[in-house]
């Protein structure tokens, strides 16, 4: 198989996926004080604006827009990496994909869904934020990534079968 098929196969699975992953961790973010402050202060970079001038509709739908973005981060990442370790294990219900690729490919995805957000986004929106509130958001986002990295673990296997 060559990572172009590759791609082709697990790009529906991935969207899939990054959307489920963050339908689902819409329920931690709801829960904390702080849970819907990511979502917030992307959406005013995106916006060039204020973190309270944003809409809460501007905030989920580029929340969601990112879990999609994610589910094509993880395609790129996993296609290549299916054909390197073509011969390994796959994960089950879907043979192009070996459960080594799979794992690679959401801690990728997982560590990039947080560091981008903490360390890029972040620091450009939060200049009024003082250090302990950052460190809450921060912390309630590593919590809310390793939900939607959970989810995202086992939706792409779910979906990848569901897509066919």
């Amino acid at each position: 198989m060559t990572p172009v098929t590759a791609l082709v196969l697990l790009l529906p699975a991935g969207v899939l996926a990054g959307l489920a992953g963050t339908v689902v961790m819409d329920v931690p973010m709801a829960r904390h004080r702080e849970g819907w402050t990511p979502a917030f202060v992307a959406a005013s970079v995106l916006r060039r604006t204020d973190p309270g001038a944003v809409a809460f509709r501007d905030a989920a739908v580029v929340h969601h827009a990112a879990g999609v973005a994610a589910g094509v981060l993880y395609a790129l990442v996993a296609a290549p990496l299916s054909v390197v370790l073509g011969d390994t294990p796959a994960t089950p219900g879907v043979a192009v994909l070996p459960v080594v690729a799979h794992g690679l490919a959401v801690a990728v995805v997982v560590g990039f869904v947080y560091g981008f957000f903490a360390y890029v986004v972040f620091p450009r929106a939060g200049r009024g934020i003082d250090d302990d509130r950052g460190t809450e958001v921060r912390g309630q986002w590593i919590r809310s990534v390793a939900v939607f990295g959970a989810t995202f673990a086992v939706a792409v296997p779910a979906a990848a079968v569901a897509v066919g």
